[in-house]
C-alpha cells in the first residue's frame, strides 16, 4: 500500500469541496473555506507565519507515458517565475490512477526539508494531456481516466487549476536558455519577435503557441495533432491508403507519435511484404539507427519527413518566429533527425522558403518544463485576477 498523508481533524475542517470543471485557461477551484481565506496567513506549528501568496504548492505535468510532479514556490529569483523545491518523475502505467500518484508525492515530502510546507498545501496546478469535459479530463492516450473531484478530495486542496500539457510547456518556453537546447535548423537571421511554436511527438502529438505580450505572454492551445494527414509523396500516399482501411480519418498524430511510429512500421512491412517483427516504438528507433531492419529504417525516414513538413505548415499557419521541438521521442533520435529529410521537407513550401530559412528549430528536453509552465501560468493567472 502507498503511504498517504492524513492532514488531521483541524486540516480537514479547513477543506471544503465544490466548483465546476473547465479547460485550459479555465480553472477548477472550490469556494474558499471559512477557516482559510485567500491571502490569509497560515501559522506553522513552530509559530512561523506563511503568506498564502508565497506558500509552496504542487505543479504536475501528466502525459500518456510519464507524470512529472513538483513542489514549487513562486517569486523565484532568476530566469524562471518559480522555484522547484522537490521533483519526481513517475511512469503512469505503474500507478492505478493519478490521485494515488499525487498522494505518494505528498507523502514523500514528509522526509524532505519541506515537510512543514507539505502540511499546508492547498493548491495544485495540473498540466495534463487532453481536455476537460464536465468533471473529467478526456484523453485516450492516458492509461486511466482523470476525474477532477477525486483529485481535490484526495489531496484535500482548495484549488485545482488545469491546463493542457503542451500549453504548459509552451508557457515555459519563454524561460528556456538557448544554450540548453540543440539546433536542428539554425537561422542565421531570425525574423522580428513573434509567436513561438512548441510541439512534439510522444504518446500523442502536442502543439501550442506562445504569443509575446506585455506585461505577460499568453499561450494559444491547439489540437494541431488532429489535423488530417497530408502525404507529400507517392510512398506516403500508399501508407495513407493502408491506414485508412481501419479508420475513417487519419490525423498527423496517427503517425507522428509513439503509437504512430508503430503504425508506420506495420504499414510499411505490409507494403514491403515483410513480417513486422518489432513490437515497440523503442525497438523501431533502435533498429533504424543501427540500420539492422530495413522496414524500421524506412519508418523513421518517413516519420522525420512528415514531421518536417508538418512543422513547416504550422510555422506558416501561426507565422512563428521560432520553433521548439519537445516530446519523448525526438531526443532519442536527435542525430538521425539532423541528417534526415526533416529540413528538406520543412523548407519545401514554395515561395515561403525564404521565410522559413529565418526560423530556427531547436530540440529541448521536456524535463521539468511542464511543471514550471503549469506553475508559472497558474501564478500569472492569479496575478491577473488580483489586478482586475
Amino acid at each position: 500500500m502507498l503511504a498517504v498523508i492524513h492532514r488531521g481533524a483541524d486540516s480537514a475542517k479547513r477543506r471544503r469541496e465544490s466548483g465546476v470543471g473547465e479547460v485550459a485557461n479555465q480553472r477548477h477551484a472550490s469556494e474558499p473555506s471559512a477557516a482559510i481565506l485567500p491571502g490569509a496567513p497560515v501559522t506553522t506549528a513552530e509559530g512561523q507565519v506563511v503568506d498564502v501568496a508565497h506558500r509552496p504548492f504542487i505543479a504536475a505535468d501528466v502525459g500518456g507515458t510519464h507524470a512529472r510532479i513538483g513542489l514549487v514556490i513562486g517569486g523565484a529569483i532568476g530566469r524562471t517565475p518559480v522555484e522547484v523545491l522537490h521533483y519526481h518523475r513517475y511512469s503512469c502505467g505503474e500507478w492505478p490512477n493519478l490521485v494515488v500518484m499525487l498522494q505518494d508525492f505528498v507523502a514523500q515530502l514528509a522526509t524532505t526539508p519541506h515537510a512543514a510546507a507539505a502540511q499546508h498545501i492547498d493548491r495544485c496546478a495540473l498540466a495534463c494531456a487532453g481536455y476537460v469535459l464536465d468533471d473529467t479530463i478526456v484523453n485516450e492516450n492516458l492509461p486511466w481516466p482523470v476525474p477532477i473531484a477525486p483529485i481535490r478530495q484526495g489531496l484535500g486542496i482548495d484549488q485545482l487549476a488545469v491546463i493542457n500539457d503542451f500549453e504548459a510547456v509552451a508557457y515555459a518556453a519563454q524561460f528556456i536558455d538557448a544554450a540548453a537546447s540543440r539546433a536542428i535548423i539554425d537561422a542565421a537571421q531570425p525574423p522580428v519577435e513573434g509567436p513561438t511554436l512548441v510541439m512534439g511527438p510522444g504518446t500523442g502529438l502536442g502543439a501550442a503557441v506562445l504569443l509575446p505580450g506585455q506585461p505577460r505572454a499568453h499561450v494559444l492551445p491547439t489540437e494541431a495533432g488532429l489535423v488530417a494527414l497530408a502525404p507529400g509523396n507517392e510512398r506516403e500516399i500508399e501508407i495513407l491508403r493502408v491506414l485508412q482501411r481501419d479508420r475513417p480519418y487519419v490525423a498527423y498524430e496517427d503517425v507522428l507519435s509513439g503509437p504512430g511510429l508503430l503504425r508506420l512500421y506495420r504499414a510499411l512491412c505490409e507494403l514491403r511484404g515483410s513480417a513486422p517483427d518489432l513490437q515497440t516504438p523503442a525497438q523501431i528507433t533502435d533498429a533504424a539507427q543501427a540500420a539492422s531492419d530495413a522496414a524500421a529504417l524506412e519508418s523513421l525516414h518517413v516519420f522525420c519527413g512528415l514531421l518536417g513538413s508538418f512543422v513547416g505548415d504550422l510555422v506558416l499557419l501561426y507565422r512563428a518566429s521560432a520553433v521548439y521541438l519537445a516530446g519523448g521521442i525526438l531526443p532519442q533520435i536527435q542525430l538521425y533527425l539532423q541528417t534526415s529529410t526533416f529540413a528538406e521537407r520543412y523548407f519545401n513550401k514554395g515561395v515561403m522558403r525564404p521565410y522559413l530559412q529565418q526560423v530556427s528549430v531547436r530540440l529541448i528536453e521536456h524535463g521539468q518544463l511542464g511543471v514550471i509552465g503549469a506553475a508559472g501560468w497558474f501564478l500569472d493567472t492569479k496575478h491577473l485576477e488580483q489586478a482586475t
